[in-house]
């Protein structure tokens, strides 16, 4: 997939979940609640429960990795194989690999969203940030074997990319810690929204560039252009979710003054009592001690 389609289609993908992540922390941040476990509304109780306990990140990654599986298999011209019949063998089609790898990776996470959300009796978020963080890991080996072989414009373009998966590594990883932490979760939808866009914008710096004519390695304008595209896209990226952010906030507190969220939360794996327990027995509302009645001391 090392062409134009290879790099939009991933990147539209990724860009979308990035959308649906801000849409879902914004809620979280309006609301003051948990970006894990999210409270439901009364209006979705009944028939319609299933639906909003539908993981639809997980069905997104899923449905998205099996089509880029099978669009990568038959864009290759005789099949993808992994060695010739010469003599010596060598290995064949390097690039693909790595991408069918990527793709098995992000069909995998979307199953374990699925699995975890929907089909255990309880939800085990530490086994999805795991496999999360796995798939970066793994994802940020092969960007770096990835640019093997390029040079100029190419390899700057991957290397911004790599750049922003590297830090996406990192804020998964801080996540396993304090996975309920609001400044880790803003992050990373951030870094989503960029990897997205940037990949799409790869796309058409390398394969269909707007003047039609193409980038030149050994022209220095042309690298600095491709960081000063990359640093629009944060810009645009983060105004992109400061949109959303105060859309949402328009729309929760204008056209629906009255939407009230339910008390009732998904119950996470290991919810203990802030506090020792012996603390908590111990405290005593002071308005309780008062309506105590007095026990009359029995005389011998």
């Amino acid at each position: 997939m090392g062409n134009f389609i290879g790099h939009v289609y991933p990147g539209l993908f990724l860009f979308l979940y990035g959308l649906h992540q801000a849409v879902v922390v914004s809620r979280a941040v309006i609301f003051n609640e948990s970006v894990l476990y999210p409270s439901s509304p009364p209006q979705h109780k009944g028939r319609w429960a299933v639906l909003w306990k539908i993981s639809y990140g997980g069905l997104m990654k899923t449905v998205t990795g099996f089509i880029l599986i099978i669009y990568e298999i038959q864009c290759i011209k005789g099949g993808l194989i992994l060695m010739n019949r010469e003599v010596p063998p060598r290995f064949m089609h390097p690039k693909e690999w790595q991408h069918l790898t990527m793709f098995i990776l992000l069909t995998l996470n979307g199953c374990i969203d699925i699995v975890s959300k929907n089909l255990l009796p309880r939800r085990c978020v530490f086994l999805e940030l795991g496999v999360r963080i796995l798939t970066s890991y793994v994802l940020l080996l092969l960007l770096v074997s990835h640019t093997q072989g390029t040079t100029g414009v190419e390899l700057h373009v991957h290397s911004l990319l790599t750049l922003v998966v590297l830090l996406l590594m990192l804020v998964l990883t801080a996540e396993l810690w304090a996975p309920n932490t609001f400044l880790f979760w803003l992050m990373e939808t951030f870094l989503f929204l960029m990897m997205g866009s940037w990949l799409m914008q790869a796309g058409f710096i390398l394969f269909k560039p707007i003047s039609s004519y193409p980038w030149q390695d050994d022209d220095i304008s042309d690298i600095m252009f491709v960081t000063t595209f990359f640093c629009w896209h944060v810009m645009t990226n983060a105004l992109c979710f400061l949109g959303i952010y105060g859309f949402s906030t328009f729309w929760y507190h204008c056209y629906r003054p009255s939407f009230k969220w339910t008390l009732f939360r998904e119950a996470p794996c290991n919810a203990n009592p802030p506090g020792p327990l012996y603390m908590l027995l111990h405290e005593v509302d002071p308005s309780e001690k008062d309506d105590q009645a007095v026990l009359p001391t029995s005389s011998p």
